[in-house]
């Protein structure tokens, strides 16, 4: 009997398991708290903007790709921009490879 005591004692008996569990829980709560309002959401708000900003690109506007070509719009289609980057001289680019609209054209 003295063997199965020493080991109750040893690994905290029956009961006292709770406690730590639940501690475990919450902080592993408050930790992806900290990282949803720190890292996910920011995230997600510049993706719903970058978003935006293709959607209203329009003839006209002058862009910078991610490439470093300033241009100004001179088509588009659902994928693929054309920018006139010198006079006639017009390039296709991805519209994902938007990076800035530097100006926008007047209506």
């Amino acid at each position: 009997m003295t063997n199965l005591a020493h080991a109750m004692g040893q690994f905290g008996g029956g009961g006292g398991a709770k406690g730590p569990d639940v501690q475990v829980i919450v902080m592993m709560a408050v930790i992806f708290a900290i990282f949803f309002f720190l890292l996910i959401r920011p995230q997600q708000k510049k993706q719903k903007e970058m978003r935006e900003m293709l959607k209203n690109i329009k003839h006209g506007d002058t862009i910078v790709t991610t490439g470093g070509l300033y241009g100004k719009v001179t088509g588009i289609t659902e994928n693929i921009i054309t920018l006139e980057i010198s006079d006639k001289v017009r390039v296709r680019v991805a519209k994902n490879n938007v990076a800035v609209v530097t100006e926008k054209a007047d209506k």
